[in-house]
């Protein structure tokens, strides 16, 4: 890798010889812009305003602006020559745990390499001691004509640099958020956990940019003259959400069907859903078991009840017997004092049996 800056990291009185080397890369897909009509590149040229010529680049310096308009020129060599004691040199002011370290700070990464083989043991030591100390050094540096802040961490076996923004550089969050004052449940926070947990952790190196692959594809379909097919459309995004009890509940689903893992089917309606939606503190206050205690008891009493009615029946039924038993009492009595017998039932024909 080609190093952008030489110089030395300043550790005490101890001195390390490194070259610094950009980690990172950008691998988005640039456009040129072209003339519609016949295809031309647009290109831009650097004219002055007072003769209105075109300047080569040696030809071109510094100036600062003044509020008035009036162009100061600073040349390098006055920037040089100014007493900056990290022109040269990475100087650790602090060893801070990383957790102070604000992420919204965080700007250009650079790997530190040693230059050369004497500044080996020097460049160990003090990987080393940051690996056991568990820290981060706060550092100041220069570079491209300014002083500016770094985090040196490191990185497998190598010390990497993190630029960072000078404190007075962060602007203040305020204004950014909800200027109304919301209340959320504890279902719905239940919700989002559950959401949380589905979609769980991920690979990091299984992430790439889908949007610059598509580019690429239309790039090589167009230089080969062929036309790609329009992707199908995804699900709508953003959008207001109306209820997000329902909004949480289809995402956990649908994350749930994206991992691969069957979705929960629910027959009963989203209020029922969300009244059962409790945290873990609520059930313990509640009490599960006193419930289905209740729950049990309840249901006792309401076989009890829909028992007691089969009794009525039976004492019917012992009440038309005992009446046909005193009616046949008095009937015979009856015949007995006028001396007639009663008149024999006529016997049913029998059925012939079929050959």
């Amino acid at each position: 890798m080609r190093s952008i800056w030489n110089g030395a990291i300043s550790f005490g009185l101890v001195s390390i010889p490194i070259k610094l080397v950009n980690a990172t890369e950008s691998h988005s897909v640039s456009f040129r812009q072209i003339h519609l009509a016949d295809g031309g590149r647009i290109r831009y040229r650097k004219v002055c305003e007072i003769d209105e010529q075109e300047v080569g680049a040696g030809e071109i310096g510094k100036a600062y602006e003044d509020a008035d308009g009036t162009m100061i020129p600073i040349t390098d060599e006055e920037l040089g020559a100014l007493p900056i004691p990290t022109a040269k040199t990475i100087e650790i002011v602090a060893f801070v745990p990383a957790t102070s370290i604000d992420p919204l700070q965080m700007d250009a990464a650079y790997y530190l390499s040693a230059n050369g083989v004497p500044a080996a043991k020097p460049y160990t030591l003090l990987r080393e001691a940051l690996k056991r100390s568990q820290k981060v050094a706060v550092a100041k540096y220069a570079l491209r004509g300014r002083e500016r802040l770094g985090m040196l961490r490191v990185v497998d076996d190598v010390i990497a640099m993190h630029g960072l923004l000078w404190p007075d550089e962060i602007r203040s969050p305020e204004g950014a958020a909800p200027e109304t004052e919301v209340t959320v449940r504890d279902a719905e926070l239940d919700l989002a956990d559950a959401l949380m947990a589905t979609l769980g952790e991920v690979d990091m190196d299984s992430l790439h940019d889908d949007y610059r692959e598509a580019v690429e594809q239309l790039i090589a379909a167009k230089a080969e003259g062929r036309t790609l097919e329009p992707a199908e459309e995804g699900a709508p995004g953003g959008g207001k959400v109306i209820d997000l009890i329902a909004a949480l509940e289809n995402s956990v689903r649908a994350a749930k069907e994206a991992r691969g893992e069957e979705p929960e089917t629910a027959e009963e309606p989203t209020g029922a859903r969300t009244a059962k939606v409790t945290s873990l503190a609520g059930r313990r206050k509640s009490g599960g078991t006193g419930a289905k205690k209740k729950a049990t008891a309840s249901s006792g009493k309401t076989a009890a009840k829909k028992s007691t009615p089969s009794r009525a029946p039976a004492k019917k039924t012992a009440a038309r017997s005992t009446s046909k038993a005193s009616a046949k009492t008095a009937e015979k009595k009856t015949t007995a004092k006028s001396g007639t017998k009663p008149a024999a039932k006529k016997a049913a024909p029998r059925k012939r049996a079929s050959a």
